[in-house]
């Protein structure tokens, strides 16, 4: 009997049969109120009559929407096309698919920044590493030959006054940490005080800001540090995707200087291969500019 009922074939409801149950609901609703039925038997015929009013209903508004005419769909822009004037008329100097030399990339790279400021130039290199294994982790720094283009707020957090930085002294840090308050791009501090800073570690962490000792932040030679930092000193580290974004310098540096502190990283990221690397290191570099297109660069130049 189960077996039955579970191959019966469903019904399609018609106009026809929703109008012959509105009839026959109607018909047992009089019935009840003239005494022939219980007062259970009243409300399941109120329920049933309110089923199929609901059942008309929708089916009024399907017709309704079929008579409807459909409004024309807009076809989907692509990324490009609704990228902004400046950047569209960049990208058209820019050959797809083509792999540029790094010379050719920064040259071109600063003639396409159309944008009114002093625009960045970004190094993108994608490596073949697991940035999950410890020593695949990589993280490095270095001083670029012709600075970073940037004016960069130096904090010490030392027990003596240290010249030639914006901010000194571990009570003037601290007051301001307290107050979560940061007003520094680098802070450098020595080994004996970095107890110190620990309680404030999940206000500069996630900054980048807290000291460490591959960065060249911790170290007991801090007149050094404060010239490396002034001088251009940047840290790179790959991403939890195994790339690895820096910026290089300005467009205002031109293609040599720019040229001559992304050779310095190419070499910095080539010399900081792990072991346990197995083929392809350097899978792909890409050059930009702030808010301009992306050029592809050959990666084993």
């Amino acid at each position: 009997m189960a077996d039955a009922k579970n191959n019966e074939v469903p019904v399609e409801v018609t106009d026809e049969t929703v109008n012959a149950q509105a009839a026959e609901a109607a018909e047992t609703k009089a019935t009840a109120k003239a005494g022939k039925r219980s007062a259970r038997g009243i409300a399941e015929a109120e329920e049933k009559t309110g089923k199929i009013e609901k059942q008309q209903h929708r089916a009024e508004e399907k017709a309704e929407e079929a008579e409807k005419p459909k409004q024309p769909v807009k076809p989907t822009r692509s990324r490009l096309e609704r990228r902004s004037k400046g950047y569209r008329k960049s990208a058209e100097a820019i050959t797809k698919d083509k792999l540029y030399s790094l010379k050719e990339a920064l040259e071109l790279a600063t003639k396409t920044s159309s944008v009114k400021f002093d625009a960045s130039v970004e190094l993108h290199v994608n490596l073949g590493v697991d940035p999950r294994q410890a020593d695949q982790n990589i993280r490095a720094n270095l001083v670029l030959p012709q600075g970073t283009g940037k004016t960069v707020r130096i904090a010490v957090f030392a027990d003596e006054a240290i010249e030639g930085v914006d901010v000194s002294g571990i009570e003037a840090i601290t007051k301001d940490l307290e107050k979560g308050v940061i007003n520094f791009d680098i802070l450098i501090a020595t080994p004996a005080n970095m107890a110190k800073l620990g309680k404030y570690a999940r206000l500069l962490g996630p900054r980048g800001l807290m000291p460490n000792p591959k960065s060249g932040t911790v170290t007991t030679d801090v007149a050094k540090a404060v010239s490396e930092a002034k001088a251009g000193r940047v840290e790179y580290r790959v991403d939890s995707t195994g790339i690895i974004h820096l910026s290089v310098g300005k467009v205002s540096f031109g293609t040599d200087r720019l040229l001559e502190n992304t050779q310095a990283v190419m070499t910095s990221i080539r010399s900081a291969k792990p072991a346990s690397v197995k083929g392809t290191y350097i899978r792909s570099v890409h050059v930009t500019t702030t808010m301009g297109p992306s050029i592809a660069v050959t990666p084993n130049e």
